[in-house]
C-alpha cells in the first residue's frame, strides 16, 4: 500500500510536464489530423461552398447605389469648387519661370536644412528642367499643393477631436486603421461613384490617404505636452480656446510638423493612382502611360522626378520639424524671422521680370533637353535578349522549388515535369521523419514553442497554404493570437479569417497570404543580412541609403517594368516587384535595432572573451529582436500594398479583385476584398506587436 500511495502522484506530473499552452496545439495538431484524412470525402474542406456564403457584397453595392442617387449633387458641386485653387495653383506654376521657382525652393530648403539640401533641391529641380519634365512636374506639384494642405485640415481638425473626446477616439483610431491598409484602389471606387473621373478625384483620393498620418501625429503631439505647461496657462488666466491656440499648439508644433512631412510623402505617393482614375497631365501620367507601353527607359526617368519631388520635400518638411530650428527662428524681428521666405520672394520676382527679356529662362530651349531613354531600353533589351537563358532558368527554379511548393506543397508540386520524379511513399515517410527529428531538436534545444513552429513550418510546405483546410488555418491562427496576444487578439483574429471564409474571399485571401508570405520570407533573410552590414560598416550603411530612399519614393509602378522585360508576365514577376518594394523596412530597420544597442553591453561582453560572431548573434541580435519584429511587421505591410499593384502582372488573389472591382465600379466585391486584405495586414500586425512587446518586457526593455 505504502508503494501505491508512492506511485499515485506519477500520472498528474507526466500531464502536468505538458505546459498548458502547449494543449492547445495538441487540439490543433489533432484537428489537422481529422481535416487532412477527411478532405477527399469531404470536399468543402478545403473549397467552402458558394452557398455558405453572406451576399455581403450585393448588400454594399445596393447602399452605395442609394447613396449616389441621393448625394451626387453635393459632391458633384465640392468637386467643382476644389477645381478653382488646383487650377490656380497649376496656372501659377506653370506660368513662372522655371529659374525662379528653383530659386524659391533652393532658399526654402535652405532655411530648413542648410547648403547640402539647397544643393541637392537646385539640382534635383534641375534635372527636370534637362529631361523636359518641367511642366508635367509642375503639374504635380499643383496636385500636391492643394491635397496636402486639404489632408492637414482634415486631419488637425479630427486629430483635436479625438484628442479631447475618448468616444471619438475609439472612432477614429480604427478608421485610420482602416485607412491606412485597404488597399487604395478599394476606396477609389465610390470616390469614382461620387465625384465621377477628372483631376478632382486624384485630389481628393491623395487627401483622403494622406490624411492618417497628420491624424495621429496631431493626437500625439497634444498629448505630449506636459501638465505643467497646461497648468502655468491656467494660472496665467488664459481661456481654453487661448490656452490651445497660444499655448498646446506651439509646445505640440514639432511633432505636427513630423505629421505634415509625413502626409506630404503619402500624397506623393498616390500621384501615379490619381494618373488612373484623373487622367491628368502630369507626371504620374507620362509614368503610366510609358508603362503601359513597356517603355521602361522614358518610365525610369519620369519615375525619378516623382523620388526627386518626394525627397526634396520629404527633407524640407522635416528640416522644418525639427525643434531646434523652430527655437531659433521665434526671436528677433518679424523681418528677421522671416528673412528666407522673404528672400525666396524676391528672388521669385526678380527673376520672374528678367525672364521676360531672357526666353530659355521663360522656356528652356528643347534643343537643350538631355532625354536618355532610348539608350536605357537598347540597355535593357541587350540584357534582356543575351542572358534570356539565365533569367529563364532563375524563374524555373524559383516557381518549381519555392514558390509552387508554398503555394500547392510538395505533396502536389514534386512531379516528372516540375522535379524530374515522382513522389514516393518511402520520400514521404523519410520527409516526415526529418521533420520530426527537427522539431524534437528545437523543442529541447530551444523551447516547446519552436518544435510547434517547425511542425507547422512542415505542414505548410508539405500541403501548400491553398490546400491546407480552412478550419485547420483559422483554429491555428486563433490560437497563436490567443498565446501571443490574449483574448482580443484571439478573437480579432479568428474573426477577421471568418469573415473571410463566409465572404466567400477565402481562396483568394490564401492566394495572397501564400505569395506574401514568400516575399516576406526572403525579404526578412536579405534585408536582415543587409542591415547586419550597415550597421557594421558606415560605407556600406552610407550606399544602401540612397536606394533605400528610391525604393520607397520610386513609383510602384515603375518598379514592375524591369521584371516585366526580364521574366514577362507572372507570379515570379509580382514576387520580385513585392521584394524590391519590401525589403526597404526589414533593412532599416535592422540596422536601426542594432545600432542603437548600449556600446557598455558590446564591451562587457567583448572583456569577457565573446568573438564578434558570439557577440553579434548572443547579444546584439536578441536586443534587437523588437526593432527587427517591428521591421517585419512593416515589411508585410508592404507587400501587401504591393500586391495591388503586383495583380498588373499576372498574379491571382485580393489584389486581383480589387483591380477588377475598380474597372467595373463594383463598390461591393472591391470594398469586402480590400477589407480582406486589410484584415489580413491588421491580424498581422496585432499579433507581431503583440510578441514583440511580451519579447521587450522579457528583455527589460
Amino acid at each position: 500500500m505504502s508503494v501505491a500511495r508512492e506511485a499515485a502522484p506519477a500520472r498528474p506530473a507526466t500531464v502536468a510536464a505538458v505546459p498548458r499552452d502547449a494543449w492547445a496545439w495538441l487540439a490543433v495538431g489533432a484537428l489537422a489530423l481529422a481535416c487532412f484524412n477527411l478532405r477527399d470525402a469531404l470536399p468543402w474542406l478545403t473549397s467552402y461552398p458558394q452557398g455558405w456564403t453572406v451576399p455581403l457584397a450585393a448588400w454594399l453595392n445596393a447602399f452605395m447605389q442609394w447613396f449616389v442617387d441621393s448625394f451626387r449633387g453635393l459632391f458633384r458641386a465640392l468637386s467643382w469648387l476644389l477645381e478653382w485653387p488646383m487650377a490656380g495653383i497649376q496656372g501659377v506654376l506653370q506660368w513662372l519661370p522655371w529659374p525662379a521657382t528653383l530659386c524659391g525652393f533652393t532658399l526654402l530648403a535652405y532655411a530648413a536644412s542648410g547648403w547640402r539640401l539647397a544643393a541637392f533641391t537646385a539640382a534635383a529641380l534641375f534635372y527636370m528642367v534637362v529631361v523636359g519634365y518641367w511642366s508635367e512636374s509642375m503639374a504635380t506639384l499643383s496636385l500636391v499643393f492643394v491635397s496636402v494642405p486639404l489632408a492637414v485640415a482634415l486631419g488637425f481638425a479630427l486629430g483635436v477631436w479625438a484628442y479631447r473626446s475618448e468616444r471619438a477616439n475609439r472612432i477614429v483610431q480604427p478608421a485610420l486603421d482602416l485607412m491606412q491598409t485597404v488597399p487604395t484602389f478599394a476606396y477609389l471606387i465610390p470616390i469614382l461613384l461620387l465625384f465621377g473621373f477628372g483631376p478632382v478625384v486624384g485630389l481628393i483620393a491623395s487627401a483622403v490617404y494622406a490624411c492618417p498620418p497628420m491624424v495621429r501625429n496631431m493626437i500625439l503631439g497634444l498629448q505630449r505636452v506636459p501638465s505643467e505647461v497646461l497648468e502655468s496657462a491656467q494660472m496665467s488666466g488664459t481661456t481654453r480656446r487661448q490656452s490651445f491656440w497660444w499655448v498646446q499648439i506651439p509646445t505640440a508644433m514639432p511633432t505636427i510638423m513630423i505629421g505634415v512631412n509625413q502626409t506630404t510623402m503619402a500624397a506623393l505617393s498616390m500621384v501615379i493612382i490619381a494618373a488612373i482614375i484623373g487622367g491628368y497631365a502630369d507626371i504620374g501620367w507620362e509614368v503610366l502611360s510609358t508603362m503601359r507601353k513597356a517603355r521602361f527607359g522614358e518610365a525610369l526617368l519620369a519615375g525619378i522626378v516623382i523620388a526627386l519631388i518626394a525627397m526634396v520635400m520629404d527633407r524640407i518638411s522635416r528640416g522644418f520639424a525639427d525643434q531646434r530650428r523652430w527655437a531659433g527662428h521665434e526671436t528677433g524681428s518679424l523681418l528677421h524671422r522671416h528673412r528666407f521666405l522673404v528672400a525666396a520672394l524676391a528672388a521669385v520676382a526678380a527673376l520672374s521680370v528678367v525672364s521676360f527679356a531672357v526666353a530659355p529662362m521663360r522656356e528652356y530651349p528643347q534643343a537643350w533637353v538631355f532625354y536618355p531613354a532610348a539608350p536605357i531600353n537598347d540597355a535593357l533589351a541587350y540584357v534582356t535578349v543575351e542572358y534570356a537563358g539565365v533569367t529563364e532558368a532563375v524563374k524555373r527554379a524559383v516557381l518549381f522549388y519555392f514558390l509552387l511548393p508554398l503555394r500547392i506543397g510538395l505533396e502536389k508540386a514534386v512531379s516528372p515535369f516540375s522535379w524530374g520524379f515522382a513522389l514516393t511513399p518511402a520520400m514521404v515517410w523519410g520527409y516526415a521523419i526529418a521533420c520530426t527529428g527537427a522539431a524534437l531538436w528545437a523543442g529541447r534545444a530551444i523551447g516547446w514553442r519552436a518544435g510547434v513552429g517547425v511542425v507547422l513550418l512542415a505542414g505548410v510546405v508539405f500541403f501548400g497554404v491553398t490546400r491546407t483546410p480552412w478550419p485547420v488555418v483559422v483554429a491555428a491562427i486563433t490560437v497563436l493570437g490567443w498565446q501571443v496576444g490574449g483574448r482580443r487578439v484571439a478573437a480579432f483574429a479568428g474573426g477577421g479569417l471568418l469573415f473571410m471564409l463566409l465572404t466567400g474571399v477565402w481562396a483568394q485571401a490564401m492566394l495572397s497570404v501564400y505569395l506574401c508570405m514568400a516575399a516576406v520570407v526572403v525579404s526578412l533573410l536579405l534585408g536582415s543580412a543587409l542591415g547586419i552590414l550597415a550597421a557594421s560598416n558606415d560605407y556600406v550603411s552610407a550606399f544602401l541609403r540612397p536606394i533605400n530612399d528610391t525604393l520607397q519614393t520610386m513609383p510602384l509602378f515603375v518598379i514592375l517594368i524591369p521584371f516585366l522585360m526580364f521574366f514577362q508576365v507572372g507570379e515570379f514577376t509580382a514576387f520580385l516587384s513585392i521584394i524590391a518594394y519590401a525589403i526597404v523596412p526589414a533593412i532599416r530597420y535592422t540596422e536601426h535595432g542594432l545600432r542603437r544597442i548600449n556600446p557598455e553591453t558590446v564591451e562587457a561582453a567583448r572583456s569577457m572573451g565573446c568573438t564578434n560572431r558570439q557577440i553579434l548573434w548572443q547579444v546584439k541580435l536578441p536586443l534587437a529582436i523588437p526593432e527587427i519584429m517591428l521591421g517585419l511587421n512593416q515589411t508585410i505591410m508592404y507587400a501587401l500594398a504591393m500586391l495591388v499593384i503586383a495583380a498588373l502582372v499576372g498574379t491571382k488573389g485580393m489584389g486581383q479583385l480589387v483591380y477588377i472591382a475598380l474597372g467595373q465600379s463594383d463598390f461591393g466585391n472591391g470594398l469586402v476584398a480590400g477589407l480582406g486584405m486589410a484584415l489580413i495586414a491588421m491580424i498581422a500586425d496585432r499579433i507581431i506587436q503583440s510578441w514583440s512587446q511580451r519579447r521587450k518586457m522579457a528583455l527589460g526593455l
